[in-house]
């Protein structure tokens, strides 16, 4: 029997071909996949940043407007009750 010892070292030298070419291409990889995960953290943290302060704003100008209507409401109601009393007043004279 005759066993092909050629052709088992031409398979071997392929096989280490193919995995030296793969571990290459899968540091190639995981290099570009960290190097752009950094980028894209980066970015969205500062995405948040500005949504952060855009919501900020946001709210302090929803508060001053709430606070703006309160003022409002309170002028009102003073200024009814100060009417309420006038009217009173008069109503209790015309019929004392």
């Amino acid at each position: 029997m005759k066993t092909n010892k050629t052709n088992n070292k031409g398979i071997t030298l392929k096989f280490n071909s193919v995995i030296k070419t793969t571990k290459k291409t899968i540091t190639n990889a995981n290099n570009f996949a960290l190097t752009n995960a950094e980028d894209v953290i980066v970015g969205t943290i500062n995405a948040t940043k500005q949504w952060q302060e855009i919501t900020s704003k946001a709210l302090n100008g929803g508060f001053k407007l709430i606070e703006n209507q309160q003022n409002i409401v309170f002028d009102t109601l003073e200024s009814f009750k100060n009417q309420f009393i006038y009217g009173k007043k008069k109503f209790s004279k015309i019929f004392a």
